[in-house]
């Protein structure tokens, strides 16, 4: 058998993960537009759908699952195209492909729609997924991520967000930042989370198992090249033409979580978002937070999402 601490341990062995006060958590794959994709599932009840971020896989949401689940929704955590248990195709990393791998899981988990909980670069899907398949989005909370377009014209026009994500840029180089993120069994990858968390960054255990996932084969470079994308076609048609997708609004409630301590995305940036929804939009800042509040307190993220998903007139 494997050793799943070694970088060379297979998706199973490493993802695969028992959650604390889960039991009945059923590990599963389904297939959803060409590829075959990992998910964790605990509960009974509404879809709600969570999309993980950079650098990190489903577990992210261990915390959200079983709150999800108590409070009487069927909570799905996915890992997204090429992490995790999930496919690593060699191509098919652009938002829109990405956003339409999330809408195929919901039609594959057999609902009519769901409520997308998405972080980081999955809370970026979630704003597109929400935009290009609005019939299959019953609600859309969003974390640590601003709307796409508002992404783009913070990263073209406020130097000082710019530089918070200096890392998108670094990653344009080819091969080398795959090479970094797996050196020293993923080492860089426990610094970033580190250094991007508030106060209450995950325990040593957490960051461990955020290395072993990394460094299974081919999953540094499938968790990069979206981000190449993003910035590679900024002035490309293919880039020029989502951003014009993206112009169409966002008609479901919409919940935008974010840190006040997050230096990745600047609350400026981020807060700039609800121009972009058409719909009760309601905008909640963590105060001593970082870039992982549903991790960082997890118990106020989670209370606040399930009562924002229960309450049936969300303001705006």
């Amino acid at each position: 058998m494997t050793d799943p601490a070694t970088p060379s341990a297979q998706p199973a062995s490493v993802v695969r993960l028992d959650i604390p006060g889960g039991p009945g958590l059923i590990h599963r794959d389904v297939a959803a537009n060409g590829a075959r994709f990992h998910i964790a599932e605990l509960g009974d009840g509404p879809l709600v759908l969570l999309l993980h971020g950079f650098p990190q896989f489903w577990w992210t949401w261990r915390h959200q699952l079983t709150a999800l689940a108590d409070a009487g929704f069927r909570a799905v955590a996915m890992d997204l195209r090429g992490v995790g248990g999930s496919d690593r195709t060699p191509r098919g990393y652009d938002p829109a492909n990405l956003a339409l791998d999330i809408t195929g899981v919901i039609r594959s988990l057999g609902e009519p729609d769901a409520a997308l909980v998405g972080h980081d670069l999955g809370g970026y899907l979630a704003w597109t997924a929400a935009a290009m398949r609005p019939k299959l989005v019953r609600r859309l909370a969003v974390s640590s991520m601003p709307h796409p377009r508002r992404w783009r014209s913070s990263m073209l026009a406020d130097a000082r967000q710019t530089a918070a994500q200096s890392h998108i840029w670094g990653f344009q180089r080819p091969w080398v930042p795959e090479r970094r993120l797996t050196a020293d069994d993923g080492a860089l990858v426990a610094q970033l989370i580190q250094d991007w968390s508030g106060p209450q960054p995950p325990d040593e255990k957490a960051l461990e198992i955020y290395r072993r996932a990394m460094c299974i084969p081919s999953t540094a470079h499938c968790s990069i090249e979206p981000y190449r994308w993003m910035v590679r076609s900024l002035a490309r048609p293919d880039g020029i033409q989502f951003n014009r997708r993206m112009k169409r609004p966002v008609r479901v409630p919409t919940l935008h979580l974010h840190g006040s301590l997050d230096p990745v995305v600047r609350t400026r940036s981020a807060a700039g978002s609800g121009e972009y929804v058409e719909a009760p939009y309601r905008w909640r800042l963590f105060d001593g937070l970082g870039h992982f509040p549903h991790e960082e307190d997890p118990v106020s993220f989670s209370t606040e999402l399930i009562n924002w998903l229960k309450d049936p007139e969300p303001d705006r």
